[in-house]
Protein backbone atom coordinates (compact mmCIF):
# COMPACT_ATOMS: atom_id res chain seq x y z
CA UNK A 1 0.00 0.00 0.00
CA UNK A 2 1.51 3.57 -0.61
CA UNK A 3 1.98 5.88 2.06
CA UNK A 4 0.86 8.77 1.02
CA UNK A 5 1.41 11.23 3.92
CA UNK A 6 5.02 9.52 3.21
CA UNK A 7 4.98 11.13 -0.36
CA UNK A 8 3.40 14.43 0.55
CA UNK A 9 6.14 15.19 3.35
CA UNK A 10 9.12 13.50 1.72
CA UNK A 11 7.96 15.42 -1.59
CA UNK A 12 7.69 19.17 -0.30
CA UNK A 13 10.96 18.77 1.56
CA UNK A 14 12.72 18.12 -1.30
CA UNK A 15 10.70 20.33 -3.63
CA UNK A 16 12.19 22.99 -1.15
CA UNK A 17 15.83 22.18 -1.12
CA UNK A 18 15.93 21.77 -5.07
CA UNK A 19 13.81 24.63 -5.51
CA UNK A 20 16.63 26.62 -3.36
CA UNK A 21 19.44 24.89 -5.86
CA UNK A 22 17.81 26.23 -8.71
CA UNK A 23 16.63 29.69 -7.77
CA UNK A 24 20.41 31.04 -8.18
CA UNK A 25 20.54 29.54 -11.70
CA UNK A 26 17.41 31.48 -12.84
CA UNK A 27 18.24 34.54 -10.85
CA UNK A 28 21.51 34.94 -12.56
CA UNK A 29 20.41 34.22 -16.24
CA UNK A 30 16.92 36.08 -15.35
CA UNK A 31 18.86 39.73 -14.63
CA UNK A 32 21.82 38.68 -16.78
CA UNK A 33 21.38 36.32 -19.38
CA UNK A 34 23.86 34.46 -17.95
CA UNK A 35 23.55 30.29 -18.57
CA UNK A 36 25.58 29.73 -15.56
CA UNK A 37 27.01 26.09 -16.12
CA UNK A 38 29.57 26.38 -12.98
CA UNK A 39 26.85 26.41 -11.04
CA UNK A 40 27.06 23.34 -9.37
CA UNK A 41 30.83 24.49 -8.42
CA UNK A 42 29.00 26.07 -5.75
CA UNK A 43 27.20 23.64 -4.43
CA UNK A 44 29.79 21.49 -4.09
CA UNK A 45 32.17 24.16 -2.83
CA UNK A 46 29.22 24.94 -0.10
CA UNK A 47 29.52 21.55 1.10
CA UNK A 48 33.31 21.94 1.31
CA UNK A 49 33.50 24.86 2.69
CA UNK A 50 30.98 23.83 5.62
CA UNK A 51 33.07 20.58 6.12
CA UNK A 52 36.16 22.83 6.83
CA UNK A 53 35.26 25.37 8.79
CA UNK A 54 33.39 22.43 11.25
CA UNK A 55 36.81 20.97 11.60
CA UNK A 56 38.07 24.46 12.15
CA UNK A 57 35.58 25.71 15.22
CA UNK A 58 34.81 22.14 16.38
CA UNK A 59 37.67 20.33 19.24
CA UNK A 60 38.65 16.57 18.91
CA UNK A 61 37.38 15.05 22.00
CA UNK A 62 39.16 11.29 22.21
CA UNK A 63 39.91 11.39 18.65
CA UNK A 64 35.80 12.34 17.71
CA UNK A 65 35.82 15.77 16.43
CA UNK A 66 32.46 17.23 18.30
CA UNK A 67 31.21 20.51 16.65
CA UNK A 68 28.37 22.84 19.36
CA UNK A 69 25.46 23.54 17.14
CA UNK A 70 26.58 27.09 17.45
CA UNK A 71 29.76 26.70 15.20
CA UNK A 72 27.54 24.78 13.08
CA UNK A 73 25.59 27.70 12.15
CA UNK A 74 28.54 29.72 11.93
CA UNK A 75 29.96 27.57 9.60
CA UNK A 76 26.76 27.57 7.46
CA UNK A 77 27.03 31.46 7.41
CA UNK A 78 30.78 31.45 6.97
CA UNK A 79 30.39 28.97 4.06
CA UNK A 80 27.56 31.01 2.13
CA UNK A 81 29.72 34.06 2.47
CA UNK A 82 32.55 32.18 0.90
CA UNK A 83 31.07 30.81 -1.76
CA UNK A 84 29.21 34.03 -2.24
CA UNK A 85 32.47 36.06 -3.15
CA UNK A 86 34.04 33.60 -4.89
CA UNK A 87 30.80 33.50 -7.07
CA UNK A 88 31.30 37.50 -7.41
CA UNK A 89 35.31 37.10 -8.29
CA UNK A 90 34.63 34.30 -10.75
CA UNK A 91 31.83 36.55 -12.40
CA UNK A 92 34.42 39.45 -12.41
CA UNK A 93 37.38 37.93 -13.83
CA UNK A 94 36.01 34.99 -15.99
CA UNK A 95 32.23 35.21 -17.31
CA UNK A 96 31.74 39.53 -16.85
CA UNK A 97 34.32 39.89 -19.92
CA UNK A 98 32.80 37.63 -22.30
CA UNK A 99 28.97 38.01 -20.96
CA UNK A 100 27.78 39.73 -24.70
CA UNK A 101 29.16 36.59 -26.62
CA UNK A 102 26.65 33.90 -25.02
CA UNK A 103 28.83 30.65 -26.64
CA UNK A 104 31.63 32.34 -24.85
CA UNK A 105 29.93 32.29 -21.42
CA UNK A 106 29.34 28.78 -22.03
CA UNK A 107 32.63 27.68 -22.90
CA UNK A 108 34.34 29.95 -20.16
CA UNK A 109 31.74 28.44 -17.32
CA UNK A 110 32.12 24.99 -18.08
CA UNK A 111 35.65 25.78 -17.78
CA UNK A 112 35.78 27.19 -14.87
CA UNK A 113 33.77 23.76 -13.51
CA UNK A 114 36.82 21.73 -14.28
CA UNK A 115 38.53 23.68 -12.68
CA UNK A 116 37.37 24.15 -9.53
CA UNK A 117 37.23 20.44 -9.61
CA UNK A 118 40.50 19.38 -9.92
CA UNK A 119 41.60 22.21 -7.77
CA UNK A 120 39.20 20.65 -5.13
CA UNK A 121 40.68 16.94 -5.70
CA UNK A 122 44.55 18.33 -5.21
CA UNK A 123 43.25 20.31 -2.12
CA UNK A 124 41.26 17.47 -0.16
CA UNK A 125 42.19 14.40 0.46
CA UNK A 126 40.29 11.91 0.99
CA UNK A 127 38.13 11.86 -2.66
CA UNK A 128 35.86 11.63 -0.29
CA UNK A 129 35.07 14.74 2.78
CA UNK A 130 33.16 14.26 5.67
CA UNK A 131 29.83 16.63 5.74
CA UNK A 132 28.73 16.48 9.85
CA UNK A 133 25.18 16.86 10.16
CA UNK A 134 23.67 20.25 11.00
CA UNK A 135 21.06 18.67 13.57
CA UNK A 136 20.60 15.48 15.42
CA UNK A 137 17.25 13.91 16.57
CA UNK A 138 14.59 13.03 14.88
CA UNK A 139 10.50 13.53 15.49
CA UNK A 140 7.14 11.49 14.39
CA UNK A 141 4.75 13.56 12.00
CA UNK A 142 1.86 11.78 10.15
CA UNK A 143 2.89 8.31 11.38
CA UNK A 144 6.32 9.23 9.87
CA UNK A 145 9.79 9.47 11.49
CA UNK A 146 11.41 12.82 10.16
CA UNK A 147 15.16 13.84 11.42
CA UNK A 148 15.16 17.04 12.34
CA UNK A 149 18.18 17.87 9.83
CA UNK A 150 14.84 17.20 6.42
CA UNK A 151 12.55 19.90 8.77
CA UNK A 152 15.18 22.37 9.29
CA UNK A 153 16.28 21.90 5.79
CA UNK A 154 12.54 22.85 4.43
CA UNK A 155 11.88 25.36 6.99
CA UNK A 156 15.23 27.55 5.93
CA UNK A 157 14.35 27.02 2.38
CA UNK A 158 11.20 28.62 2.68
CA UNK A 159 12.52 31.15 4.83
CA UNK A 160 15.05 31.80 2.21
CA UNK A 161 11.99 32.13 -0.54
CA UNK A 162 10.70 35.13 1.37
CA UNK A 163 13.50 36.70 1.89
CA UNK A 164 14.51 36.51 -1.93
CA UNK A 165 11.12 37.76 -2.53
CA UNK A 166 11.23 40.44 -0.82
CA UNK A 167 14.11 41.87 -1.44
CA UNK A 168 13.17 41.72 -5.18
CA UNK A 169 9.93 43.36 -4.62
CA UNK A 170 10.93 45.65 -1.95
CA UNK A 171 14.50 46.78 -1.94
CA UNK A 172 16.26 49.21 -3.90
CA UNK A 173 18.29 47.12 -5.51
CA UNK A 174 15.75 44.75 -6.15
CA UNK A 175 14.17 47.34 -8.16
CA UNK A 176 17.20 47.73 -10.35
CA UNK A 177 17.15 44.58 -10.88
CA UNK A 178 13.52 43.95 -12.03
CA UNK A 179 14.52 47.33 -14.53
CA UNK A 180 18.02 45.85 -15.93
CA UNK A 181 16.03 42.28 -16.36
CA UNK A 182 13.41 43.88 -18.41
CA UNK A 183 15.51 46.32 -20.53
CA UNK A 184 19.27 47.03 -19.72
CA UNK A 185 20.45 49.74 -21.61
CA UNK A 186 17.01 51.83 -19.96
CA UNK A 187 18.27 50.90 -17.03
CA UNK A 188 21.87 51.57 -17.25
CA UNK A 189 20.77 55.37 -18.71
CA UNK A 190 19.12 55.61 -15.51
CA UNK A 191 22.20 55.32 -14.03
CA UNK A 192 21.86 51.64 -12.56
CA UNK A 193 26.02 49.91 -12.62
CA UNK A 194 25.18 46.76 -14.10
CA UNK A 195 28.66 44.90 -13.45
CA UNK A 196 28.08 45.55 -9.80
CA UNK A 197 24.32 44.31 -9.87
CA UNK A 198 25.75 41.19 -12.42
CA UNK A 199 28.57 40.47 -9.42
CA UNK A 200 25.97 40.91 -6.80
CA UNK A 201 23.34 38.61 -8.61
CA UNK A 202 26.05 36.04 -8.90
CA UNK A 203 27.00 36.17 -5.13
CA UNK A 204 23.51 35.75 -4.38
CA UNK A 205 22.99 32.73 -6.84
CA UNK A 206 26.43 31.02 -5.12
CA UNK A 207 25.30 31.41 -1.84
CA UNK A 208 21.47 30.20 -2.33
CA UNK A 209 23.49 27.01 -4.09
CA UNK A 210 26.18 26.56 -1.60
CA UNK A 211 23.31 26.35 1.53
CA UNK A 212 21.22 23.92 -0.95
CA UNK A 213 25.00 21.83 -1.09
CA UNK A 214 25.28 22.27 2.36
CA UNK A 215 21.50 20.78 3.15
CA UNK A 216 21.87 17.73 0.44
CA UNK A 217 25.53 16.70 1.31
CA UNK A 218 24.81 16.67 5.36
CA UNK A 219 21.24 14.85 4.70
CA UNK A 220 21.97 12.38 1.97
CA UNK A 221 25.34 10.85 1.62
CA UNK A 222 27.25 12.36 4.74
CA UNK A 223 30.32 13.17 2.21
CA UNK A 224 31.24 15.59 -0.42
CA UNK A 225 33.33 14.50 -3.58
CA UNK A 226 35.25 16.92 -6.25
CA UNK A 227 32.34 15.39 -8.94
CA UNK A 228 29.71 16.18 -6.54
CA UNK A 229 28.77 19.72 -8.83
CA UNK A 230 27.23 17.34 -12.30
CA UNK A 231 24.23 15.84 -10.98
CA UNK A 232 22.74 19.42 -8.78
CA UNK A 233 23.79 21.23 -12.39
CA UNK A 234 21.72 19.14 -14.29
CA UNK A 235 19.34 19.41 -11.81
CA UNK A 236 19.07 22.66 -11.37
CA UNK A 237 19.17 22.90 -15.81
CA UNK A 238 16.05 20.51 -15.55
CA UNK A 239 14.37 22.83 -13.19
CA UNK A 240 14.31 25.83 -14.44
CA UNK A 241 13.89 24.96 -17.98
CA UNK A 242 10.59 23.25 -16.90
CA UNK A 243 9.41 26.38 -14.64
CA UNK A 244 10.39 28.73 -17.79
CA UNK A 245 13.97 30.17 -17.99
CA UNK A 246 14.33 33.23 -15.64
CA UNK A 247 11.00 32.68 -14.05
CA UNK A 248 11.62 32.55 -10.42
CA UNK A 249 8.09 31.64 -9.57
CA UNK A 250 8.34 28.94 -12.01
CA UNK A 251 11.34 27.73 -10.72
CA UNK A 252 9.94 27.09 -7.29
CA UNK A 253 6.88 25.17 -9.04
CA UNK A 254 9.62 22.77 -10.97
CA UNK A 255 11.19 22.42 -7.92
CA UNK A 256 8.36 21.04 -6.23
CA UNK A 257 7.32 18.86 -9.60
CA UNK A 258 10.19 16.89 -9.34
CA UNK A 259 10.95 16.79 -5.88
CA UNK A 260 7.29 15.03 -6.05
CA UNK A 261 8.46 13.06 -9.00
CA UNK A 262 11.47 11.41 -7.71
CA UNK A 263 9.55 10.26 -4.00
CA UNK A 264 6.82 9.14 -6.22
CA UNK A 265 9.09 6.98 -8.50
CA UNK A 266 11.24 5.79 -5.33
CA UNK A 267 8.05 5.11 -3.04
CA UNK A 268 6.02 3.24 -5.57
CA UNK A 269 8.88 1.61 -7.34
CA UNK A 270 11.85 1.43 -5.09
CA UNK A 271 13.37 -1.53 -7.20
CA UNK A 272 13.77 0.77 -9.79
CA UNK A 273 15.63 3.07 -7.65
CA UNK A 274 18.40 3.49 -10.40
CA UNK A 275 16.42 5.46 -12.84
CA UNK A 276 15.39 8.22 -10.15
CA UNK A 277 18.34 11.06 -12.20
CA UNK A 278 16.32 10.66 -15.27
CA UNK A 279 12.62 11.28 -13.88
CA UNK A 280 13.76 15.64 -14.07
CA UNK A 281 14.72 15.00 -17.51
CA UNK A 282 11.46 13.16 -18.17
CA UNK A 283 9.84 15.24 -16.43
CA UNK A 284 11.08 18.37 -18.55
CA UNK A 285 10.64 16.23 -21.90
CA UNK A 286 7.05 16.15 -21.36
CA UNK A 287 5.98 19.48 -19.87
CA UNK A 288 7.86 20.80 -23.17
CA UNK A 289 5.86 18.89 -25.40
CA UNK A 290 2.97 20.78 -24.04
CA UNK A 291 4.66 23.77 -23.38
CA UNK A 292 7.73 24.88 -25.15
CA UNK A 293 8.47 27.45 -23.37
CA UNK A 294 8.21 25.60 -19.99
CA UNK A 295 5.81 26.11 -17.63
CA UNK A 296 5.96 30.03 -16.88
CA UNK A 297 8.38 31.12 -20.13
CA UNK A 298 9.40 34.50 -20.13
CA UNK A 299 12.66 35.15 -19.47
CA UNK A 300 12.38 36.80 -16.26
CA UNK A 301 9.50 37.28 -13.53
CA UNK A 302 10.53 39.74 -10.77
CA UNK A 303 7.25 42.08 -11.05
CA UNK A 304 5.96 43.11 -7.58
Amino acid sequence: MVDVGAIIINGAISGAVFSLLALGFTLIYGVSGVVNLAHGVFFMLGAYMFSSFSSLLGEEVEGILVVSPLALLLSVILAAITVAIVAAIVYKLAIGPVIEDEVAVLVVTVSIAIVFQQIILLLFTPAFHPVPSLLRGYTIFWGLTLTYQRVMSFVVSLVLFAILWIFIAKTKIGGAMRAVSQDREVAMLMGVNTERLYMLTMAISGAFAAIAGIFIASTTTGVANAFMWLEPLALSFSIVILGGLGSIKGTIVGGFIIGYSEIIVTTIYPEIGAIVPAVPFGIMLLVLTIRPKGLFGKRIEMEE
